[in-house]
């Protein structure tokens, strides 16, 4: 009967072991609680209150071990402020409130179990975790990037020019490119931004640091990309990002790609955003455009993104994320290793690539006179002049 007892409830729910343990105590006679309570490890008192559920008829409503009450009460129910105190806790508002224990803190479930239990009511940082999801429905959840600040009138409307732009180069075989510049990059073996296959336990060993060094060098690259023929063409420069590096890229795709792909263009659309080394208040910028225009014979229509929009621009989204997920988890130690991984770039919607390493110096603080702006043949656009601009070849 005691090895049966010992081998069966461990299979049993907490109602059938206690039950069958009072069974074979009743059966065993005179110092049978005793023996079930060596061979099972129950108490004398869950073995006497089997005995009396037997002897009483305890019946239980279906599927419930325990009756009605029984058990353990929640946390919420022990202490009736505990779930207020917490809700206040991680309030949104909370964080601006000068009385609040976390308002310079991050709200962790340890750090918020802390500050309850400072408050008077003592709990763990997993009951804390229980409480959150269950009752208040939160979740751990990353900063949302959507609040684009203050927005101009005309926003839409420049977008609806833009496209309308696009459509009347591309419905005559005109290129029509997006531009812009991709983040800086430190060369060397610095950390990369996420992960790669590679043999367990072997990661590839990289400084443990990467504090700003004049000495170390850094890479620019600027990128031109074909919206219709889902091409890019990316100059990884050594020295500065400027007007005129962004104009001598542009001048390298025009030479290397642009002209292949439309032998016959007379107008070549741009779409940029509306500040950094491109944006339409850069007097060099508008200069070099007229250099640009002079030397290839292109009528250069630009087109500026409204300011606080440039995460539309679609280099963004189908050139300059494709290249980061390539180089993902790769150190970029060498000049030669980016312009490799930036090349070999490629996507399931046929993405390609084309990458070079451009040599030549650019500096900052070269100043344009009304002059030399005044003899850029610019002709602006009636809508929104400042953001929508021709320039003619000379």
């Amino acid at each position: 009967m005691t090895e049966l007892l010992a081998d069966v409830t461990p299979l049993l729910d907490e109602r059938q072991r206690r039950l069958t343990a009072a069974a074979g105590a009743r059966a065993l006679g005179r110092g049978g609680i005793a023996v079930v309570m060596r061979q099972t490890g129950m108490s004398r008192n869950t073995v006497k209150r089997g005995i009396r559920e037997l002897e009483e008829g305890v019946e239980l409503e279906a599927g419930r071990v325990r009756g009605a009450g029984a058990g353990r009460k929640r946390a919420i129910e022990q202490d009736p402020g505990l779930l207020e105190a917490l809700a206040e806790l991680v309030d949104q508002e909370s964080r601006g409130d000068p009385e609040s224990p976390l308002r310079w803190t991050c709200k962790s479930t340890r750090q918020l179990a802390r500050a309850l239990s400072a408050r008077g009511h003592p709990t763990s940082h997993v009951r804390v975790g229980e409480l959150l999801r269950e009752q208040l429905g939160f979740r751990l959840q990353a900063n949302a990037k959507v609040k684009e600040g203050k927005q101009h009138p005309d926003r839409d409307a420049q977008f609806r020019y833009i496209n309308e732009q696009v459509r009347r180069h591309q419905r005559v075989g005109q290129p029509v490119v997006s531009i812009d510049a991709k983040k800086k990059e430190l060369i060397g073996e610095y950390k990369a931004v996420g992960r790669e296959w590679g043999p367990k336990g072997q990661p590839v060993k990289v400084q443990s640091h990467d504090f700003p060094d004049p000495k170390v060098p850094r890479a620019y690259p600027y990128g031109v990309y074909d919206v219709k023929a889902n091409e890019g063409f990316v100059s990884v420069g050594r020295d500065r990002e400027t007007a005129e590096f962004a104009a001598e890229t542009l001048r390298r795709w025009w030479r290397k790609v642009g002209q292949v792909a439309y032998p016959e263009a007379k107008r070549l659309l741009i779409c940029a955003d509306a500040g950094g080394s491109n944006g339409y208040t850069r007097r060099l910028w508008k200069v070099e455009l007229g250099r640009l225009a002079a030397g290839t014979g292109l009528s250069i229509t630009v087109c500026h993104l409204p300011p606080g929009t440039s995460k539309w621009n679609k280099i963004e989204h189908r050139l300059f994320s494709a290249i980061s997920m390539n180089w993902r988890g790769r150190p970029l130690t060498s000049y030669e290793v980016m312009v490799e991984l930036i090349g070999s770039t490629t996507t399931s919607t046929g993405l390609k690539v084309h990458a070079e390493h451009d040599t030549g110096s650019y500096p900052k603080g070269i100043e344009v006179s009304d002059e030399e702006l005044a003899a850029v043949p610019l002709k602006p656009h009636k809508f929104h002049g400042e953001w929508n601009y021709t320039v003619t070849p000379q």
